[in-house]
């Protein structure tokens, strides 16, 4: 009994461990950088209707191409439209389609991954599967489905969450094996406990700190990907700003306006290495294996 109820505090050990680090749990300048870096991006994108000076969809045919000045901070585009706008509104899309893959991504992928970890009736048949979606490579999968369904918003989320879940259901699966063979799963199979809570009650919290990273690195790829996809010409339509659909756009006349690659590309990068550094983070203070080598 005393282990199956320690098995129910596991998934408030993982979140509170966050916040509660020992003292010798040392966070480094580089990831507070990043987690500043982060948290501005966010927050100006989240709240760039307040603050942007011009409609990013207006076009002005006598302002095309200007350069940076009062009026126009960081000039304009090919269509007169203010190119710090658009860039501004393009990051909300951009981290919208991120973290919606991310979770939409690791959701699917942990029903799957428990499934395939804890029947092994099951456990061939959905890896086989798994297997041949990794098979194929991201890029080019998400260009099909995305030209299957269409360049809307969640037909983008779909074509890139494909290739990630097979990702994770192989995460989860191994925490599973693992896990399945601990006294407190045996105890809860002993007592009777149905299938469904022993998934969800007993092994499910076991997976949450390996996916907490997972999404981390998710997240960052698809706001890769999604950039990538644009600049393809096969993501979003291009009424909609990203930070890939504005970078497409500014390739023509990059010789003479570098700054409409530059800075889209410049949030873009920091963006993703800001999120892949607190990955790298998370992963060292809720791995065990890490603190000991510390240690």
């Amino acid at each position: 009994m005393t282990a199956i109820s320690n098995s129910r505090h596991s998934a408030f050990q993982v979140l509170s461990g966050l916040f509660s680090l020992p003292a010798d749990a040392r966070i480094g300048i580089g990831p507070m950088i990043a987690a500043v870096i982060l948290v501005v991006i966010v927050l100006a994108s989240l709240f760039a209707p307040l603050y942007v000076p011009y409609d990013p969809l207006a076009m002005d045919a006598m302002a095309r191409l200007k350069p940076p000045s009062d009026t126009h901070l960081l000039g304009t585009d090919p269509y007169g439209r203010d190119t710090f706008s658009r860039v501004m509104m393009g990051g909300r899309v951009s981290l919208l389609i991120g973290i919606g893959t991310a979770l939409v991504s690791i959701s699917v992928g942990m029903m799957i991954g428990l499934v395939a970890g804890f029947f092994h009736a099951a456990d061939g048949v959905i890896m086989r599967i798994m297997d041949s979606l990794m098979a194929i490579p991201a890029i080019l999968l998400a260009i099909a489905l995305v030209a299957l369904n269409g360049p809307s918003l969640s037909s983008i989320i779909i074509a890139i969450t494909v290739p990630e879940v097979p990702r994770v259901v192989r995460l989860v699966r191994s925490v599973v094996l693992s896990a399945r063979e601990e006294p407190f799963v045996e105890a809860a199979i002993a007592l009777g406990s149905s299938m469904p809570k022993i998934l969800i009650q007993h092994l499910m919290p076991n997976t949450f700190a390996p996916l907490i990273v997972q999404g981390t690195y998710i997240c960052a790829s698809a706001i890769l990907i999604e950039a990538i996809l644009s600049f393809l010409g096969a993501g979003v339509s291009t009424e909609i700003p990203t930070w890939g659909n504005i970078m497409a756009e500014g390739r023509t006349y990059f010789q003479i306006k570098p700054g409409l690659i530059f800075w889209p590309g410049l949030l873009l990068s920091l963006c993703i290495l800001a999120i892949n550094l607190l990955g790298d983070t998370a992963r060292d203070l809720l791995d065990p294996r890490m603190k000991k080598r510390e240690g």
